[in-house]
């Protein structure tokens, strides 16, 4: 499901860009599919990388672990269904920029500017992560290091970047960024109190040094960390 997240948005905007033809601006219709996909395919092959060879997500292992009779149908109502709404939902500015007519203005290229950082935190703090449990050296210990000693969350906070970045491209019509605000909005709430951060650090609790982590690095927004304490687990 998670690799299919990155590619359904994909999907979404080429679909978008095709039917939009003739509508909306060519240059920001191609924009925005462009960062669309570059987004969600690069999301996509992370995720496949990182889960080839490993059981279900603990995630959606909690979910499927309620289901009151058929797994497959608890599956199909409370995650598949669910998240292609939600596909559908949060795609909205990709949707409602390529159907303005405008030429892009300062506010697009600072929406796309905003994207970038975005995709620059996921990428960056993956490829840290990455080496990081690549080394046996660190089993068992807790990531502190590079974007990861800024922010517990990298490539949340980068996903937050992303979706308010494309919100903005949608903005030089008022009608299309009233249409699609609530995108960003929703995709903040699901990665700090949703399926994002939240579930995430109740699944981290019980690791040894995650409670002096927390206590020196920012939840969510990046800033410098605090000074460690002598005994704080680190990587």
């Amino acid at each position: 499901m998670d690799i299919a997240w990155g590619v359904g948005f994909t999907a979404v905007a080429v679909v978008t860009c095709v039917a939009s033809a003739g509508q909306g601006d060519p240059v920001r219709r191609l924009l925005v599919t462009a960062l669309t996909a570059i987004w969600g395919l690069r999301l996509a092959a992370h995720i496949a990388r990182r889960g080839r060879g490993h059981g279900e997500d603990p995630r959606y292992e909690a979910i499927l672990s309620k289901a009151p009779g058929n797994r497959n149908a608890y599956a199909l109502r409370m995650i598949y269904l669910l998240q292609g709404a939600l596909v559908w939902l949060v795609s909205l500015p990709v949707q409602a920029a390529q159907y303005v007519p405008d030429p892009p203005s300062v506010l697009t290229w600072a929406g796309a500017g905003l994207w970038a950082v975005g995709l620059g935190f996921e990428a960056v703090g993956d490829a840290q992560l990455a080496r990081f449990k690549a080394d046996p050296a660190n089993q068992g210990r807790i990531m502190d290091r590079g974007l990861w000693s800024w922010t517990r969350h990298p490539n949340y906070f980068g996903d937050f970047c992303v979706w308010w970045g494309l919100f903005l491209t949608a903005c030089d019509s008022p009608a299309a960024g009233a249409v699609s605000v609530v995108s960003p909005v929703v995709m903040s709430l699901l990665l700090t109190r949703g399926s994002g951060k939240r579930l995430l650090e109740k699944h981290m609790a019980d690791r040894p040094g995650y409670t002096e982590y927390q206590a020196r690095t920012s939840g969510f927004f990046p800033r410098p960390p605090k000074r460690k304490h002598s005994g704080a687990g680190a990587r």
